[in-house]
């Protein structure tokens, strides 16, 4: 068993140090950031809702292409990340309103009309912070070492390794918090601006 440990234990210092040449191939990534196409959906639940409220469900979209580097080296492989291509925005708005208020009628197009203040939210949520999308992307990109593989066939691996670092690096993840945080903040602020005043004299 000691013997085990101990060929492992050079296995794993030998791919640590065949690492470290990686790092003579380590490049500075590309970033992009684009947006995806929105599309809006209008429901009427049969199940009851807030006769006062509608609801918006908005599905966000993060999803990170990359591309890698390969550079064959004495033994083995090193494989760096290169471009970065990430698609971040809504690609859904689910609008959900009360069956009771009939279609185009004067409270159904009241509360469709807040609805769409919501969305505007999302969508100016995305356009406010791209800066700060690509930097946080940029600064985690940058951090992520070039992998070594032995083999050609496990280059793929390291690709998918490489990616999974990049969406699990702790500024990807405050990213998406700072994203879910603003959310709630931008929905309170639209709520709170709202009086109610353009339903109030659909029922005048």
């Amino acid at each position: 068993m000691k013997k085990f440990i101990f060929l492992f234990s050079l296995f794993f210092i030998s791919n640590a140090m065949a690492g470290d040449d990686c790092l003579d191939y380590k490049l500075n990534p590309d970033v992009t950031i684009s947006v995806p196409v929105w599309t809006k959906s209008v429901v009427q639940p049969l199940q009851k809702m807030d006769v006062l409220h509608g609801n918006v469900v908005a599905t966000l979209v993060d999803e990170f292409e990359i591309t890698a580097d390969i550079t064959s080296i004495e033994d083995g492989f090193c494989v760096a990340l290169k471009n970065v291509d990430t698609t971040i925005g809504y690609s859904d708005f689910l609008v959900q309103i009360d069956i009771s208020h009939r279609k185009n009628t004067c409270s159904y197009n009241a509360i469709l009309q807040h609805e769409d203040e919501h969305i505007r939210a999302y969508l100016s949520l995305i356009e406010d912070n791209k800066d700060l999308f690509k930097k946080s992307i940029k600064n985690a990109a940058d951090s992520i070492r070039p992998i070594f593989v032995k083999n050609e066939q496990d280059i793929d691996f390291a690709i998918d390794k490489l990616n999974a670092e990049l969406q699990n690096h702790p500024d990807v993840i405050l990213l998406k918090q700072q994203i879910r945080a603003d959310e709630e903040i931008r929905n309170k602020h639209v709520d709170l601006n709202d009086t109610g005043e353009t339903l109030k004299k659909c029922f005048d």
